[in-house]
Parts: structure tokens; sequence; C-alpha cells
């Protein structure tokens, strides 16, 4: 299996993206904290009731101290080990610069091609990291749609990207 992923095609500038080093780059999205957000988002936040709930627990169990740099480290390394993480095509896109004529991103896997126009295309999330660990058996990514659709059922076996 190759790691690296092309992306080319009616581009400007094509790239090659390696979905390993990803972890580092600040732009990750953390999917299993992103997926609740979405759903959350969509309820009304009593912030009163929040705030009461806190009250009480301070009242009841004590104030608690708030994280230091040490244990705020300590918890991202944590969460790094075992989060599930993914990272939008935007940015990727933007820097390749598709034409103008541009109309579609074609999704080259082992099973064939899908096909994506351009305005979803830049939506799309490439999922690389399951609970800590990188996609090396059908991978390295897994493509899934901005809106989510396909969240249980993403695009596998990836192997390059095309702009046309």
């Amino acid at each position: 299996m190759d790691l690296i992923i092309p992306l080319k095609g009616n581009v400007q500038f094509p790239l090659t993206l390696d979905p390993s080093v990803w972890i580092f780059d600040d732009r990750k999205i953390d999917l299993e904290e992103g997926l609740t957000n979405s759903e959350n988002s969509k309820e009304t936040i009593d912030f009163s009731e929040v705030l009461s709930k806190n009250w009480e627990k301070e009242i009841m169990e004590g104030a608690v101290s708030p994280p230091t740099i040490k244990t705020e480290k300590k918890f991202q390394k944590e969460k790094i080990l075992t989060g599930t993480f993914g990272m939008k095509l935007k940015p990727f896109l933007e820097t390749a610069e598709p034409s103008e004529s541009a109309k579609e991103v074609v999704i080259e896997t082992t099973e064939g091609e899908v096909s994506v126009s351009l305005k979803d295309a830049f939506d799309l999330i490439l999922l690389f990291s399951i609970k800590g660990k990188p996609l090396k058996e059908d991978g390295p990514v897994h493509v899934i749609y901005g809106n989510g659709s396909n969240v249980n059922n993403p695009i596998k076996h990836v192997r390059s990207l095309t702009v046309r």
C-alpha cells in the first residue's frame, strides 16, 4: 500500500499528500468531538441550568484547580494516541488552485472511481486515524462527505485525487 496520495489533474500546482504526518498538523479535526458537537449545536443550551449545576458541584465537591501546562500536555498526548482524526481537503485544494474549467474531483480507489463536484469536494474530510491508529489496511485515508452522510460507510482504499 502506498501511503502517499497525489492531488493532480486540472490544477495549477499538483500536490503530494502524506497523511502519516497530519497527526502533528494543527488543522486536524477530532472527529469524535466534531460529530458530537454538530449534534449538540442543534439543541438550545440553557446556560442558567449549566451554571447552577456547576455551582452545586463546587459546593458539594469543592472547586477544581485549573489544569497545569504539564497535565494539559499529558492530556493532549493521550488524546493523540487514542483519538479519531481527519483533515479537511479544502486547504489542499486551495493550494493546488483548480483551474476555472474544473468541475469535479475524482476519488480513485482500488475498487473504482467516485466523482464529487468541486464545490462539494471543498467540504470533504480525509480520515487518517481511528482510535490513534493509522489506516494501514484500507487507507491511507477514508473519505467522508462534509455532511457526514457516509460516516458509517466512507470511501476507502484511496489511491489518488484528480481534479477534472
